[in-house]
């Protein structure tokens, strides 16, 4: 039986040049991020990196008030992230959107509920999903739709958070119907006075 190779010095050892700043990247990432399951995030990370799809990453990191929980699940960085990865397809099989949230290490019951809010079938069409995301981190019908317009925003963080009137008023007529506490009439009055 041969002998295995033996190492005896550094200049045997190939680093790939690019190596270097992968790891640097997936290391910013990661803090920036905050996953509950650093292996299970990953490798999330690293397949999406593979397959030139957009990565599992926060654009900053959330800082929690002293009032929230520290495990409280989804946050308006891990909704933008999903945003970012299914909002291209418009339409999303509900398996694909099982497999995203659970690769930001969400808990299962938080899309459950989403998902009961609404009669959703094998497929879901994304923007509810979002407004329905936004409607658990507000609370309430405006600060459901400040968060919306925060993760929608194409202005720099800290701006108007604008989107078009179009998105806008899906947005709200769905959550004021799903809500079911707000006559239609004032949902379209409440449209047509922000319109003008």
């Amino acid at each position: 039986m041969p002998l295995p190779e033996t190492m005896f010095c550094a200049q045997q050892i190939k680093i790939p040049p690019e190596l270097p700043d992968i790891l640097k990247q997936f290391t910013k990432a990661a803090i920036r991020t905050q996953p509950r399951d650093v292996l299970q995030w990953a490798a999330a990370y690293f397949s999406a990196l593979s397959k030139g799809e957009p990565l599992p990453v926060k654009e900053r990191i959330e800082m929690l008030l002293a009032t929230e929980k520290t495990d409280a699940g989804l946050t308006p960085g891990l909704l933008k992230i999903l945003h970012k990865q299914l909002s291209p397809k418009g339409m999303v099989n509900v398996a694909e959107l099982k497999e995203k949230w659970k690769h930001l290490c969400l808990p299962e019951e938080q899309l459950k509920a989403i998902l009961q809010l609404d009669d959703f079938g094998e497929e879901v069409e994304w923007m509810k999903v979002l407004a329905l995301g936004c409607s658990m981190l507000g609370g309430s019908l405006l600060s459901s739709m400040k968060h919306a317009c925060e993760i929608l925003t194409r202005d720099p963080e800290g701006g108007a958070a604008r989107v078009p009137f179009e998105t806008f008023s899906f947005l709200y007529s769905y959550l004021a119907s799903i809500d079911g506490e707000i006559p239609e009439e004032k949902t379209e009055a409440f449209l047509h006075r922000i319109k003008e």
